[in-house]
């Protein structure tokens, strides 16, 4: 092979994944970045690594946030989605004391449901308790009381037949229940601070003279324990799509080529001769269907292929914290992961 077409050929293998109709070529991953058989870019270089390496915010709201992660390996990326899921911490009802529960849920069901509850509370507020630690603290807990009994309503419609006119209190929400400061806690945090994140999650069902009165309390836990603790609803990424027309495409293939794809991938233009013609109009909202190499007239002139080190992520959060603040103390857990590595190797080293 020649040395200029070799080159292009590692290029190609380094900066994209293509799809092919009945496969998916160049999915290979190495154990340090960059280095593919045959390169000639030498050793990894950290300083190269640092240049090259981007963060491009798309869209951010309070509890969800979309950005590019631009420059980094796969190994990388992940590392962060999984942190995200399991190893930032959060707030979660971790022991709940029932005094009373007359209602059809069983108290340790009723006690898994008030566990998975989202609980606004910053996490870097608390320490964790110990495990040999009966009572908590101000430091590390987070109490909550629910109270609630059900009462026919007296002054329902005599023809009224839904549970919600006939009765008071049936459903117990997550408005109901109530915080209750540990310590010092009413005077570091203002009154609406601590609270369950959605004021309207159904916790129980009652009947006329059905009880439930409860204590919770809530400690600081990551993902990896339990998945209560998790912050995220969801933590994904995905690689940036890339289309490449290789040839014009006019007339009624262009408009079959536009119904190939998701709606705003392909656009149609007029061209110089007057003929509609095809063209990439935003290839980020493909889904990489494939559904071009149906077509035996389209399926020669389309290259689909993925940005191999650009990572769409998204990331929702469950309320506790801005989903944006998450993503940040995510990549502090990632950062003091390898700060640990190194001082071990380091330490290994000198022994």
């Amino acid at each position: 092979m020649e040395p200029v077409k070799l080159k292009s050929c590692l290029k190609r293998i380094k900066e994209r994944v293509d799809l092919k109709e009945h496969q998916i070529i160049n999915t290979n991953t190495t154990d340090f970045p960059n280095a593919y058989a045959g390169s000639t870019d030498g050793d990894f270089d950290i300083n190269k690594f640092t240049k090259g390496v981007r963060v491009d915010i798309i869209s951010e709201k309070e509890d969800e946030l979309e950005f590019d992660l631009v420059g980094v390996d796969a190994a990388i990326a992940n590392s962060l989605r999984r942190i995200l899921l399991a190893e930032v911490p959060t707030m979660a009802i971790e022991k709940v004391y029932v005094y009373n529960n007359t209602s059809l849920i069983q108290d340790e069901v009723l006690a898994h449901r008030l566990g998975l509850i989202p609980i606004k509370a910053d996490p870097r507020m608390f320490e964790y308790r110990q495990p040999d630690q009966e009572e908590g603290s101000a430091e590390d807990t987070i109490s909550f009381a629910l109270k609630v009994k059900c009462t026919h309503n007296s002054s329902a419609p005599a023809d009224a037949t839904q549970p919600d006119i006939l009765y008071k209190h049936n459903n117990v929400y997550t408005r109901d229940m109530v915080w209750v400061p540990v310590g010092n806690q009413a005077d570091l945090y203002p009154e609406g601070s601590v609270a369950p994140v959605h004021p309207d999650i159904l916790i129980n069902k009652l009947k006329p003279g059905q009880i439930l009165d409860l204590r919770m309390d809530c400690v600081k836990g990551i993902g990896r324990d339990h998945a209560k603790f998790s912050p995220v609803a969801t933590a994904h990424y995905r690689l940036l799509p890339e289309i490449t027309l290789t040839q014009p495409i006019t007339g009624t293939d262009a408009h079959k080529l536009k119904e190939c794809f998701s709606d705003g991938v392909i656009g149609i233009r007029t061209n110089d001769n007057g003929e509609d013609e095809a063209y990439v109009a935003n290839a980020r909202l493909d889904t990489c269907s494939r559904e071009v190499f149906r077509h035996d007239n389209l399926k020669d002139k389309v290259l689909l292929s993925r940005v191999r080190d650009h990572f769409i992520f998204s990331v929702e959060s469950t309320g506790a914290l801005p989903a944006a603040t998450l993503v940040s103390e995510a990549l502090k857990v990632l950062m003091k992961k390898c700060t640990d590595l190194s001082e071990k190797l380091e330490h290994d080293e000198d022994s």
